[in-house]
C-alpha cells in the first residue's frame, strides 16, 4: 500500500439481520450463538421444497421513512435507507450543505427489486394498465444508493455494485478506493437484499443450493458440518460509514477499526461452483493482505463466507490452507451465516461489520451446528459457542455466482 495514501476507518454500523433490526440485536444474537432461521411467515411456503428462510420479523420502515416513501421504495431500498440512518447517528455524522459534496454512497444487492418485479409481472398479466409507474425505480439495483442520497442530502459519488453473493464486498472495497483517490471525505457504503419470495425460493431450489431442513431450521444452516445439505436464503443489510482518518479525527469520531485492504479476482471457472482449492478466492486474498500490507501470520480472525453448500465450504477451507500455510490451524474461522443465513448481496457488508465488532469487543462469534466433522472441512471452526480472543487482523471473505472473489483485510487501529 502506498505511503500516501489516506488510512480508511469505520465510525459507524448500521444492521438489520434476521436476529434483528438493529446493530445492538443482531451483534447480541451473533456473540450468544443463535439462530434466526424459521419457518417462512411471508407467504405460504407449503407446495415448496424449502419451507425456511431467515426473515426480518421486527422490522418497520415508517421508523425511517414516511408512508408515501415507503409505498414508492421495495424493501431491499427500504432496509437500504435505514440501516444508513442507524449507521449515521452510530457515527454521530450530520449531512450537511456544506459537507454533501464530499460524502458519497456504494451500494450492492445481488438481485434488488426482486419482489417489485415480480409483482408488477404478474399485474401486468392479469391487466397491462395495472402495471405500476414506480415498477422502474423500485426494481432497479442503484435505486437504494439513489434512495439514501434522497434522504440524507450526499451529492458525492453514488453507485451500486452487482456480483451476486459479492456485491456488498465489492462495494466497501470500492468505497475504499474512492476515499483513497481523493474524490470523497466520507462514503456510506454496504449492502441490502429482500427477495423473500415464492419465485426465489423455488429457483435457488430448482438448483438444489436450498438447505432442506424443514423440521429443524435452526439447524438447516451449518458450515463446514459434514451434514450440511444447502444454504438457507435470508434477507437483510448492512451499512458502514467510510472515512479517511485524517476526516475522522478532525471531527472528533469515535473510530470502530480501519478498512486495511481489499482484493476482488474471478475464478473464470462456472457459473456457480468455485474451482478445486479455491484458487480465485486464494488470489482474492493475497490481494487484499498485501493491500494492507499485512501477512498471514497477522491474520488472527477468519470471517469465512462459508455458506452450507458441499462445494463451497471445501473449497474455502482448501483456500484458507493455502493462503495461511502452518498457520491455518492455529487461526479460528466462523461462518456467521450459521446464525444469520445466507443474506446474498448484503452478506460482505453484514460480515465485514461483524470482523469490526469482534476486534472492538473481543468476542468471536461461533459457526453453530458444528456436529458433525468433515474430514475435508478441519479448521478451527468457533464451534458452537462464542469465544473471548484479543484480535488485531481479521479478514472478511465473499464469493458469488459467476466466479467473483471479494476479500477484504479489517484492523484495529492502533491508538
Amino acid at each position: 500500500m502506498a505511503d500516501l495514501q489516506p488510512t480508511v476507518v469505520v465510525t459507524g454500523i448500521g444492521m438489520i439481520t434476521p436476529l434483528g433490526a438493529s446493530l445492538d440485536k443482531s451483534w447480541e444474537g451473533l456473540r450468544s450463538g443463535r439462530s434466526g432461521i424459521g419457518p417462512i411467515t411471508r407467504f405460504d411456503a407449503k407446495d415448496l421444497d424449502t419451507k425456511i428462510a431467515g426473515e426480518v420479523r421486527d422490522f418497520d420502515p415508517l421508523d425511517y421513512m414516511d408512508r408515501k416513501e415507503v409505498k414508492r421504495a421495495d424493501r431491499f431500498a427500504q432496509f437500504a435507507v435505514a440501516t444508513a440512518s442507524q449507521a449515521l447517528k452510530d457515527a454521530s455524522l450530520s449531512i450537511t450543505e456544506a459537507n454533501a459534496p464530499r460524502v458519497g454512497v456504494l451500494w450492492g444487492s445481488g438481485i434488488g427489486g426482486v419482489e417489485t418485479l415480480v409483482e408488477n409481472v404478474l399485474a401486468h398479466q392479469r391487466d397491462p394498465r395495472r402495471i405500476s409507474p414506480f415498477m422502474i425505480p423500485m426494481m432497479i439495483v442503484d435505486m437504494a444508493a439513489g434512495e439514501i442520497a434522497m434522504k440524507f442530502g450526499p451529492k458525492g459519488p453514488n453507485l451500486a455494485t452487482v456480483s451476486a453473493c459479492a456485491s456488498s464486498g465489492h462495494s466497501l472495497g470500492t468505497a475504499l478506493d474512492v476515499l483513497r483517490r481523493g474524490q470523497a471525505d466520507v462514503m456510506l457504503a454496504g449492502g441490502s437484499e429482500a427477495g423473500l419470495i415464492p419465485v426465489a425460493i423455488g429457483a435457488f431450489g430448482a438448483m438444489h443450493a436450498l438447505s432442506r431442513r424443514n423440521e429443524a431450521p435452526e439447524k438447516a444452516s451449518r458450515p463446514f458440518d459434514k451434514e450440511r445439505d444447502g444454504f438457507v436464503f435470508s434477507e437483510g443489510a448492512a451499512c458502514l460509514v467510510l472515512e479517511t482518518l485524517e476526516h475522522a479525527r478532525a471531527r472528533g469520531a469515535r473510530i470502530i477499526g480501519e478498512v486495511a485492504g481489499y482484493g476482488a479476482t474471478a475464478d473464470a471457472h462456472h457459473v456457480t461452483a468455485p474451482p478445486p482449492g479455491g484458487t480465485g478466492a486464494v488470489k482474492a486474498m493475497r490481494m487484499a493482505l498485501a493491500d494492507a500490507g499485512v501477512t498471514p501470520e497477522q491474520v488472527g480472525y477468519v470471517n469465512a463466507h462459508g455458506t452450507s453448500t458441499p462445494a463451497n465450504d471445501g473449497a474455502e477451507t482448501a483456500a484458507l490452507k493455502a493462503l495461511l500455510g502452518d498457520h491455518a490451524r492455529r487461526v479460528p474461522v466462523s461462518s456467521t451465516k450459521s446464525m444469520t443465513g445466507h443474506t446474498l448481496g448484503a452478506a460482505g457488508a453484514i460480515e465485514a461489520a461483524i470482523c469490526l465488532l469482534a476486534m472492538r469487543d473481543g468476542i468471536l462469534p461461533p459457526t453453530i451446528n458444528q456436529e458433525f466433522p468433515d474430514p475435508d472441512c478441519d479448521l478451527d471452526y468457533v464451534p458452537n459457542t462464542a469465544r473471548r480472543a484479543a484480535v488485531d487482523v481479521a479478514l472478511s471473505n465473499s464469493m458469488g455466482f459467476g466466479g467473483h472473489n471479494v476479500a477484504l483485510v479489517l484492523r484495529r487501529l492502533a491508538a
